[in-house]
């Protein structure tokens, strides 16, 4: 979220927060409209319903890979292949084996939790880490909006797990879906804001795309911050292979479900696997959050979802309802081809990211630093 900030600018970060909030508050409702209206309890089913076959085989492929890049994303942020290898037998791979979603709300409370506790520790290094400004640091727009959307479209992206979710529910009906949305999207905005803007404003524009990569080797209670991080990660990546699962289950296997175990484990473990494999070969989070946010969440959180309900309500494209999801499933067309655009630039002109590189002022970070004096932390040594 910082990193996000820090490439649309101040203002702008935070205009963009609110709006991506509001579009994706509105589409999971209307995407789970679009379910009621079709008489289907998938997101596959509901856009075989509305555009057939193609429509189908379309999503199916977005769904994949929305999910599948996430699982990369959640184990590059460990980045150590030992730990990364170890952290799957031992944690995500035996939660991935659960056959139900429900299962993982305990551990989907301690995330929250531990998510509550991050927020927090960066709240307090606010106040106590003196890291000067960088120049400009508090202009209103930047040029990297893209890249901020497609930042935020994957962090509020959740439509893949919709009806998992929704089936879940005690007595699931759209009202009660409404309220369960507002709640968690109001409460997902408050953890960005109050994240972004305090890494932000610690950082400035030296904020990496993982925050905790900007604090000390030496801070302890920062160092408390990355483990809990860590299990934050390991409980939150079986909910993307859940999600990832039932995409090849109801595109491969549809007639012959519910299936065996035989092959609900093969298909759990090559998911964890090609996850594990991929995640190896870069460290770069920040590109890995942008490219699947403009090539995979922004189409499954604000095209489709429109598409489909006005598809299936069949009503005049330009009426009076349509308006809003018309507004955004053209935000939705504008960040996926102006984002993909300039990750395919980036990447042509050589992504380099610094992930695992000690900050240079760790070098004067004390012991003690609520206690430091600011001043001193950028005075250069004297000659022993």
């Amino acid at each position: 979220m910082p990193y996000a900030i820090k490439e649309a600018g101040f203002g702008l970060g935070i205009l963009l927060v609110l709006i991506v909030t509001v579009f994706t508050d509105y589409s999971l409702v209307l995407l789970i409209h679009g379910g009621q209206l079709s008489n289907t309890n998938t997101y596959q089913d509901v856009m075989r319903a509305a555009f057939g076959r193609p429509g189908f085989i379309v999503l199916t492929i977005v769904q994949f890979l929305y999910p599948m890049i996430a699982g990369i994303k959640y184990t590059i942020i460990a980045r150590r292949e030992f730990v990364i290898a170890a952290v799957t037998l031992v944690v995500t791979l035996p939660l991935s084996l659960y056959k139900n979603v429900a299962r993982l709300s305990k551990v989907s409370l301690a995330s929250i939790v531990f998510v509550i506790f991050i927020i927090c520790v960066v709240i307090g290094r606010g106040f106590s880490m003196p890291v000067p400004p960088t120049p400009d640091a508090w202009k209103f727009a930047d040029s990297g909006v893209t890249t901020a959307i497609g930042i935020l479209a994957f962090a509020f992206m959740c439509h893949h797990n919709s009806f998992l979710i929704y089936n879940s529910l005690i007595e699931p009906t759209e009202q009660r879906w409404g309220v369960v949305t507002h709640i968690s999207i109001l409460f997902s905005m408050a953890c960005t804001l109050v994240l972004g803007i305090t890494g932000y404003s610690t950082f400035t524009g030296d904020a990496q795309g993982d925050i905790l990569e900007n604090y000390c080797p030496q801070d302890d209670v920062m160092n408390v911050a990355r483990f809990l991080f860590a299990a934050t990660i390991m409980l939150t990546y079986p909910i993307e292979c859940f999600v990832t699962r039932e995409v090849v289950e109801n595109a491969v296997f549809a007639f012959t479900q519910p299936p065996p175990l035989w092959r609900h484990i093969m298909i759990t473990l090559v998911i964890v696997i090609i996850s594990v494999i991929v995640s190896m070969a870069t460290d770069c989070l920040g590109i890995v959050l942008e490219l699947n946010g403009v090539m995979a969440a922004a189409p499954l959180a604000y095209i489709f979802p429109a598409a489909c309900v006005m598809k299936l309500q069949n009503d005049r494209l330009l009426c009076v309802k349509n308006i809003p999801r018309l507004v955004i499933a053209t935000f939705g067309v504008v960040v996926a081809v102006a984002g993909v655009a300039v990750v395919v630039m980036r990447i042509a002109n050589g992504v380099t990211c610094n992930h695992g590189q000690e900050p240079a002022y760790c070098s004067h970070w004390p012991e003690s630093a609520p206690n430091a004096n600011a001043s001193s932390l950028y005075t250069s040594p004297a000659p022993l």
